[in-house]
């Protein structure tokens, strides 16, 4: 964390919002699993906000990753600790991550995709404690499909339900600008469902970076801003103890 702070005060940041993964569950391979100490992440970033409290204002959030079974302990474990900020992922889907191959497999692109999406309505609709939904098309990132881009107009029905959930319950979505460092020239989730969700009436769009490193910090936002005033926005969100602040999108 620290690395990440120094380069954002390199960089002259006013805020940084850390969001580490918390996945319970999450059926864990030696290639890959998201194990993470909270309460040794919890005190580290309370000594460097401590440290850092004249240079920068540091955050404290998580990214947690929704099945079905967990929502209980899951929402235990946000009530532990005093969280500004939650997003709220869908990493793995029928006791699979898209990451994987296996999860494509007996499955056209829309049959993958649509199940996808499915399962985040069930989480919108079934789970409450959140404060905007992450990357909502990052199935993208790793289907083997020569055309990878989910398309607004083939599921149009479970994205409108989808965004039209997370509106009428006051929460919000992300734009997440990974998308751009993955070669999809666009961002999570792509600019036609921001667009949607938008003329749905949206109005809290976070913007993230998922930085896993520093160089990666607020990557390409200039281009972010842009996207969000092209589909209508003034201003994009940020929160500080689970409350959305409005900050006007500097075009």
């Amino acid at each position: 964390m620290e690395t990440m702070i120094q380069q954002a005060i390199k960089h002259k940041f006013v805020k940084l919002c850390f969001t580490d993964h918390y996945d319970y569950d999450y059926p864990s391979t030696p290639e890959l699993a998201f194990d993470i100490d909270l309460p040794n992440y919890h005190k580290s970033f309370l000594q460097l906000k401590a440290k850092y409290k004249n240079q920068i204002k540091l955050l404290f959030g998580i990214e947690v990753g929704l099945q079905p079974h967990i929502y209980d302990i899951t929402k235990q474990t946000i009530d532990s600790y005093p969280f500004d900020f939650v997003i709220a992922s869908t990493h793995v889907v029928d006791r699979l991550d898209p990451y994987f191959g296996s999860y494509y497999e007996n499955k056209t692109k829309k049959e993958a995709y649509s199940r996808y999406l499915e399962d985040i309505y069930h989480n919108v609709t079934h789970y409450d404690d959140y404060n905007v939904y992450g990357h909502l098309d990052y199935i993208i990132r790793y289907g083997h499909y020569d055309d990878k881009k989910l398309y607004y107009h083939d599921h149009k029905e479970v994205i409108d339900k989808i965004l039209s959930r997370i509106i009428e319950t006051g929460h919000g979505i992300e734009l997440n600008t990974s998308g751009y460092r993955k070669n999809f020239n666009e961002p999570h989730p792509n600019i036609d469902i921001i667009k949607r969700y938008r003329q749905l009436g949206g109005e809290i769009i976070t913007i993230g970076s998922d930085a896993h490193y520093p160089e990666h910090l607020a990557y390409n936002f200039d281009i972010a801003y842009e996207v969000l005033h092209d589909c209508g926005f003034k201003y994009f969100t940020v929160f500080e103890k689970r409350k959305p602040d409005y900050i006007k999108i500097p075009i």
